[in-house]
């Protein structure tokens, strides 16, 4: 497993443990963490606090840029609509996926951000199809049934 996912991995299970929905998400660049963030909705009260946007934010404060060119970002569950435009606005190359989001990826699943403007900024992807990150997250919405 690639040492960067893995960290991702470990956000994850942050959140996981502080029963938000478990994503995680790191931002490196020349083999070094810039950003890392889980997802903090609840804990925050805030709707934006996606782990990629907090991994982002912690990011563009190391870079002092809000554009982070040459950098990759990887998360655990395929980025939402508002993600993925934040992740195109801050010029993100690439972004290694965990598990597919079939109801709001915004990298395929269910609409793709390079398909919508602006055209000049192409983000990369690659889905790992990860059985961890799917499982986490089967397991986290399971006991919230349990719990409802």
């Amino acid at each position: 497993m690639d040492p960067f996912y893995a960290e991702a991995l470990i956000e994850a299970k942050k959140a996981y443990d502080q029963q938000e929905v478990p994503v995680g998400c790191v931002v490196v660049k020349d083999g070094k963490i810039l950003g890392r963030g889980h997802n903090q909705m609840e804990g925050m009260k805030d709707p934006s606090c996606h782990a990629e946007v907090l991994a982002i934010k912690e990011a563009t404060t190391q870079m002092d840029s809000w554009r982070l060119q040459g950098t990759t970002l990887y998360v655990t569950l395929e980025p939402c609509l508002m993600c993925a435009a934040l992740i195109k606005k801050a010029k993100i190359r690439t972004v290694i996926i965990g598990a597919i989001e079939p109801r709001e990826g915004a990298f395929g699943s269910a609409v793709s951000i390079n398909d919508l403007p602006p055209y000049y900024h192409h983000v990369d992807c690659q889905f790992l199809y990860d059985p961890q990150s799917e499982t986490l997250l089967k397991n986290f919405f399971k006991e919230l049934r349990r719990n409802d």
